[in-house]
């Protein structure tokens, strides 16, 4: 059996679009039809259902999605082998959130390029649960988290290091002005806040400290764009919490000002894998660059 013919069905799997399909694997859409239909052929069963907004894959086609998978994985590895003397290649997709696309991930790239130039990343913002459903999907080889635990079956997961959060506002907010005291959380709960979208760990852990802190329900707006929710703080309608990172330029440069409040905790950076998926060369490539890209995490105290 051409691998070529599984290659196109698992990536039209993934995509549900003949034309993403097509774009991904730099084939003419014609051809991911052709290959679909000789793939189809050969086993005797059908693949996909063709609807108008796309390719839906049928049971048969769920059934033998997981053995395409480690059938291109086993080719893949013995092309490694073949290729061990050369140069490290390949593609390797990372999904993480927009903090790490935005403010971390670009480094990591440059870097990689410069070592190991025929790896590329591709990078694909999405949140803690589509990531998870990724990486178990075969979709993504790696994933970022920023979350204190992750306990999901056959994900696998190493702390990269710690980002420090900062509750920030505009420079002329009132809360900018306080330095004699910091800000209580009951004082905090009367602002508005604009946070990042539901399922980002430490804006809904912000949530709900104002929630209990506050009387009555805090004003809080959620945007799927960190960019969004700066640019509203910035424009001196409220408050946010981000990692620091995010926002270092903008306080540099004064267009936000740290608010003095309760202490936040550090939020951890977890690089999350399939269990049982193999580590190529190129993944391998990635995850080396990655932990020389995150803050190290500060040595535990020894009890004495």
């Amino acid at each position: 059996m051409d691998t070529r013919l599984l290659r196109t069905f698992a990536v039209l799997a993934r995509t549900g679009s003949f034309t993403a399909a097509a774009a991904e694997l730099h084939l003419a859409q014609s051809t991911v039809t052709v290959q679909i239909r000789a793939l189809e052929k050969e086993l005797g069963a059908p693949l996909f259902d063709r609807l108008p907004r796309g390719a839906l894959v049928t049971g048969a086609g769920r059934r033998l999605l997981a053995e395409a998978e480690r059938v291109l994985e086993a080719e893949a590895r013995l092309r490694s082998v073949a290729a061990a003397e050369g140069p490290v290649a390949g593609r390797v997709a990372v999904g993480a959130g927009e903090t790490m696309c935005a403010a971390r991930l670009p480094g990591v790239v440059a870097a990689l390029r410069r070592r190991h130039p025929e790896v590329d990343v591709d990078l694909r913002p999405v949140g803690t649960a589509a990531a998870v459903e990724g990486l178990r999907a075969g979709e993504l080889d790696l994933a970022l988290l920023l979350e204190e635990e992750v306990d999901v079956p056959d994900v696998v997961v190493k702390r990269l290091g710690r980002e420090a959060l900062v509750l920030v506002c505009a420079p002329d907010h009132p809360l900018a002005a306080r330095r004699d005291s910091t800000a209580t959380w009951a004082e905090l709960a009367q602002e508005s806040f604009f946070l990042h979208e539901q399922g980002c760990s430490y804006s809904d852990r912000l949530a709900r400290q104002l929630s209990a802190a506050g009387e009555a329900p805090t004003r809080l707006t959620r945007f799927g764009s960190i960019e969004a929710a700066r640019s509203c703080v910035a424009a001196g309608l409220g408050l946010t919490v981000l990692p620091r990172v995010t926002v270092r330029a903008a306080l540099d440069e004064g267009r936000l000002a740290v608010v003095a409040g309760p202490p936040l905790p550090d939020v951890p950076v977890q690089l999350a894998r399939h269990r049982r998926r193999w580590v190529s060369p190129a993944v391998q490539a990635v995850v080396d660059e990655l932990k020389q890209h995150f803050p190290a995490e500060p040595p535990r105290s020894r009890a004495s």
